[in-house]
């Protein structure tokens, strides 16, 4: 009976290794790289010492908190897209139609008078200055400005209010006579009075009455066209 050792027999050779005849001498082995390819092995060790040595550099440069905030942007983001396919500016005429509109209920103006004044003085320019120093849409003057309690003369609704509190003044003082008003509001009160209480002889200022009075009237036909 043969001795066996763990189940294997001691005389007979272990499965997988080579016997002593069959062992290849060393001067059988390959003196040369198969068919002078480099070593895959030796280059694929080479590659994960290079990853290591770079995953390792950017852990130490990057600090924790952005590294959760790069998984976060690498990560898929809901975007929103906008697009604009017209845009349409509104008319200077009609962007200050609404305080135009408050300020005649207010000073119970005509709302033609109040919008005519500001074609003339400035064609709705918010931002005008005349050399004299008369400013915004109905071209108040600085002093008179104060005197209405108008604190910015540039902001269209304190300019609009100061105005038509000063036409209102005017309508009062010569009894609706909207030429006189008109005459007034250029030239001055003082130039008014000195004439009589009549348009005073100034060209600047029989022009600016005719221009206003017949964008009344120009528009009182509109309403009634509509009407």
């Amino acid at each position: 009976m043969r001795e066996r050792t763990f189940g294997l027999s001691l005389s007979e050779p272990a499965v997988g290794l080579r016997h002593s005849g069959d062992r290849r001498q060393h001067h059988e082995r390959r003196a040369h790289e198969r068919d002078n390819r480099p070593d895959r092995r030796r280059a694929q060790r080479r590659k994960a010492r290079l990853r290591n040595i770079l995953f390792s550099a950017l852990a130490i440069a990057v600090p924790p908190q952005m590294r959760h905030a790069g998984m976060h942007l690498m990560a898929p983001q809901p975007a929103v897209s906008v697009t604009v396919d017209s845009f349409a500016a509104v008319p200077p005429r009609e962007a200050y139609e609404d305080i135009i509109q408050e300020a005649a209920d207010k000073y119970d103006l005509n709302p033609a008078l109040i919008r005519s004044v500001i074609e003339i003085e400035s064609a709705f320019n918010a931002s005008a200055v005349s050399p004299a120093g008369a400013t915004g849409l109905m071209q108040l003057m600085p002093a008179v400005g104060e005197s209405l309690g108008v604190g910015n003369l540039l902001d269209p609704r304190e300019n609009i209010m100061g105005g038509a509190q000063l036409l209102r003044e005017l309508h009062d003082r010569y009894r609706g006579n909207v030429p006189l008003m008109l005459a007034s509001y250029n030239a001055g009160v003082t130039a008014v009075a000195r004439f009589g209480r009549r348009i005073p002889p100034f060209p600047e200022t029989q022009a600016y009455v005719k221009r206003v009075t017949r964008l009344l009237k120009k528009s009182r036909e509109t309403v009634d066209k509509r009407g």
